[in-house]
């Protein structure tokens, strides 16, 4: 393709800037809609037919990974990965991804805040001590004994 191709460009669009600061640096995302081919696009059939084929395979790798939830396998990454592809071709699973990427950013920095990880750290600790105290008073009364009998 040329330069000068009507080709749909990855452009941005810009949202909000930040006054507050006096900033004039702007956030991007990515512009919304349909990223099939032009070639594509340009059938009303075709790119129908597109859309078709790209939710039935979307639809088998969401299937795929809930099948994967309580299965052995990478249940919620499956998902994502299938709404991942429903995002190429549809502007609702785009908005999905965003505000569940917007979310997962948010409890990182959750997670990470030195009082929530302080707080983290000592509850983890009292609950291993009381398992702790738990299993050492069931060994005390009942002893270590094997579920199996072995003769020798």
């Amino acid at each position: 393709m040329n330069a000068e191709s009507d080709e749909r460009s990855e452009a941005v669009v810009p949202t909000a800037a930040k006054p507050a600061t006096g900033d004039v640096t702007e956030a991007t995302e990515p512009v919304l809609g349909s990223k099939a081919p032009h070639f594509i696009k340009r059938s009303r059939t075709l790119h129908l037919s597109w859309q078709v084929g790209v939710f039935i395979v979307g639809l088998a790798v969401v299937g795929a990974g809930i099948v994967m939830l309580p299965l052995p396998g990478p249940g919620w990454l499956v998902i994502f990965g299938g709404m991942a592809i429903w995002a190429t071709e549809f502007v609702w699973a785009q908005l999905v991804l965003r505000w569940t990427k917007r979310k997962v950013t948010e409890a990182a920095q959750r997670a990470l805040d030195p009082r929530v990880r302080r707080r983290n750290i000592i509850l983890t600790t009292i609950g291993l001590v009381i398992v702790a105290v738990l299993v050492g008073i069931y060994v005390w009364k009942f002893g270590i004994a094997m579920p199996w009998k072995i003769k020798e």
